[in-house]
């Protein structure tokens, strides 16, 4: 969809560990996109990482970590507010004030917590809750709009089902939120030609040693056509590399695949060497900011100063329509 200028715009994302060209080509990317014309709200959804990660040590590391992750691909916080989720209590008790009126057939109906079920991750409460909880990040902000994947359609319905039940309920309290789903965004293939996901082991990371993403890139999966005859372009070594190029170098990428005599392990190094040039600027960036964690959780102290702001009137005003202010 084409997205009108000076919208508030919310996305967050889980400090799960480190971050892959999935993470940035599928979604970091775009919504660092969003502060130039929007007004973008952004966070780390630490509460979230709770459900499945119950090791304190390794969340506050992953927090601090996607922080300066933000931080060093080009989140502006002149530009946004940026906070940590814990940062803005308010979020706690507009998800029980949710909780109250999200029926029980609608958490059933999550297939996020079927699908994590399925891959072995221990049930809890919080883990089945969890969409209450991500309603309420969004509702918390008079968030107009959340970007989100195809795959995550679901997640934006079911906050817009609470906020039009709560709405029905005690009058026109809460801003329902619009989807901007990006349609044409392509599926970042992982190593192994699957989606590029941790879960798999199949990722590129960002901020690794040189040498990680070197053997990472070398272990890309590739047919074992004949160098003399033509290549397959539906795989996963051209589709990464062409996440890179403009245009005219794609296709001569793909005349290149069409041709004789090109060898995978050329291309290798020439991705190789083209992922490395490209984040350079920002590995730089990220190795200054891990060395001066002041100044971030300065700039996180700002940003949940902000945000709390905005949640506490929106809090108010749920509050008040729902009976809780007495007075």
């Amino acid at each position: 969809m084409h997205l009108e200028k000076n919208l508030r715009v919310l996305s967050g994302i889980q400090p799960s560990g480190a971050l892959h060209l999935g993470n940035y080509f599928g979604m970091m990317s775009r919504m660092i996109k969003y502060q130039e014309e929007n007004e973008l709200f952004c966070f780390i959804a630490n509460y979230h990482a709770m459900t499945t990660l119950p090791d304190s040590k390794t969340l506050s590391s992953n927090t601090f970590n996607a922080a300066c992750d933000f931080l060093a691909l080009g989140l502006d916080p002149e530009k946004s507010t940026f906070w940590v989720q814990s940062d803005v209590p308010q979020v706690t008790e507009l998800t029980w004030m949710l909780a109250s009126h999200a029926s029980v057939g609608l958490m059933d109906r999550a297939t996020s917590y079927k699908d994590k079920i399925a891959r072995g991750i221990k049930p809890n409460m919080g883990l089945y809750a969890y969409p209450v909880l991500m309603a309420a990040d969004i509702l918390l902000f008079d968030s107009q709009i959340v970007p989100v994947g195809k795959d995550q359609k679901q997640h934006l319905e079911m906050t817009r089902d609470m906020a039009i039940r709560f709405n029905n309920t005690y009058g026109e309290t809460l801003v329902v939120p619009k989807p901007d789903i990006e349609k044409t965004t392509q599926l970042v293939p992982g190593i192994d030609g699957q989606k590029m996901s941790k879960s798999y082991n199949n990722t590129i990371p960002l901020f690794d040693t040189d040498k990680k993403i070197r053997k990472q890139i070398m272990r890309i999966v590739t047919d074992t056509t004949d160098i003399d005859d033509p290549k397959d372009k539906d795989t996963p070594l051209f589709q990464l590399y062409s996440l890179f190029l403009d245009e005219r170098e794609q296709k001569s990428l793909a005349d290149r695949y069409e041709g004789k005599g090109l060898r995978y392990g050329d291309v290798k190094q020439e991705f190789y060497d083209k992922v490395l040039d490209f984040f350079g600027p920002f590995r730089e960036k990220r190795e200054n900011l891990i060395s001066n964690p002041k100044q971030v959780h300065e700039i996180l102290d700002t940003g949940a100063k902000k945000a709390r702001q905005v949640a506490e009137e929106v809090l108010d005003r749920v509050r008040s329509a729902s009976g809780v202010n007495y007075s």
